[in-house]
């Protein structure tokens, strides 16, 4: 066992679960809120999938908190989507998903999407009918011989023919978004690239399962097998793809994109809770911060360069919502959201406090007036 290597360097014992394992969390709630306030809050990561939802559905409502491994990868994912549709012109409501895996983070990404199209104006019966699910048993629908009907895809079990075969089920379901989320590398083989682009004009493909040997396809298998049609997005980095005389910037749906943004804003706003409309706000502006160029390129995420300004962006406008909704606390409302935001980040820059230096034999002697020769004068720091 890991624990019993002498590199270890954790506790020597079995992990703690159960009633034990609840109870200690519960009190570690309890007590950063009587050190650090109402306010503090608190990121869940790394959770293991069957604590993280149940722990999120109990203390959301009562503590200032999130599960970044569940609400940030669906807002993320759902802002890739919303940028590749401004690429090929529909509604969210207009497109069938698949989602190959049925995982808690599936589950959470679909759980998104539904509550968008519902903004839109769709019913949340109509949302969901547009979402599949496809597990190890194959397409999840009602009678499978297989079974394993439970957990949180039971909001997405359709009626309709038990199949298995994924090719088949493209056929079947014919979606114009599949979504990998399995963990098992290379599950969109050639065969069923090819069949994403033979039903659609501009198939969306999001292979979004990590580390990078575990995607279900790369950027270069992607963009070869639809001949250049699909917009592509990863879980894993990829190296821009020249197809055709064409390079292709494939999108990394990286978290960093949401959670910054979700804590500056909540903090700066002393908010109380994490709204989940926070995380549909926090999409919908990462999708809309693409400039045409970018997506002519292929990204549906904007360059990471930019993720400081991104983030700054992001946060904004859910200060703005924030009080709108008269959900945050802090008073007087700053008139200039934007600046407000800028003004809690930390900065590293520091005002100069060494002495001047001058440059010898050019400057040996000093004009009366340096105003007037500041760009000859050397500041080292």
């Amino acid at each position: 066992e890991i624990s019993s290597n002498p590199l270890y360097i954790g506790l020597r014992q079995k992990r703690v679960v159960g009633k034990e394992y609840d109870e200690f969390i519960n009190e570690f709630m309890q007590a950063i809120v009587q050190r650090f306030g109402w306010h503090c809050l608190i990121q869940f990561e790394d959770f293991a999938s069957h604590n993280a939802q149940k722990l999120l559905e109990k203390y959301q409502k009562q503590y200032c908190t999130f599960n970044d491994d569940i609400q940030g990868t669906a807002a993320v994912v759902l802002a890739g989507v919303i940028a590749a549709l401004r690429i090929t012109g529909k509604k969210l409501s207009e497109n069938t998903y698949l989602f190959v895996g049925a995982g808690q983070a599936a589950c959470g990404i679909a759980d998104l999407i539904t509550h968008a199209m519902v903004r839109e104006g769709s019913s949340i019966e109509e949302a969901r009918s547009k979402i599949w699910m496809y597990d190890i048993h194959g397409l999840i629908v009602q009678n499978r011989p297989q079974g394993d009907l439970k957990g949180p895809k039971i909001s997405y079990i359709k009626k309709g023919r038990a199949i298995k075969d994924l090719s088949s089920v493209i056929d079947y379901v014919k979606p114009t978004v599949l979504m990998g989320a399995s963990g098992v590398a290379r599950l969109f083989h050639d065969g069923v690239l090819r069949k994403m682009a033979q039903i659609n004009e501009r198939p969306i493909i999001f292979a979004l399962s990590n580390p990078i040997n575990r995607a279900e396809c790369t950027a270069e298998e992607a963009y070869r097998e639809t001949d250049g049609k699909c917009v592509f997005a990863s879980g894993s980095a990829f190296k821009p793809v020249i197809y055709k005389d064409k390079t292709f910037h494939s999108g990394q749906g990286n978290n960093a994109y949401i959670f910054p943004a979700i804590a500056l804003a909540t903090i700066a706003c002393a908010a109380r809770h994490v709204e989940d409309d926070m995380f549909l706000i926090a999409a919908q502006k990462l999708g809309s911060l693409l400039t045409q160029k970018e997506l002519d390129s292929g990204r549906v995420y904007p360059p990471i360069p930019t993720l400081r300004e991104v983030t700054i962006k992001i946060a904004a406008h859910l200060v703005e919502y924030l009080y709108k909704e008269k959900k945050a606390w802090y008073y007087p409302e700053p008139k200039d959201k934007e600046e407000f935001v800028r003004m809690q980040l930390y900065d590293t820059s520091y005002q100069y406090f060494g002495s001047l230096t001058w440059q010898w034999p050019e400057l040996h002697k000093i004009p009366r007036n340096i105003q007037s020769i500041d760009d000859n004068i050397a500041f080292h720091s």
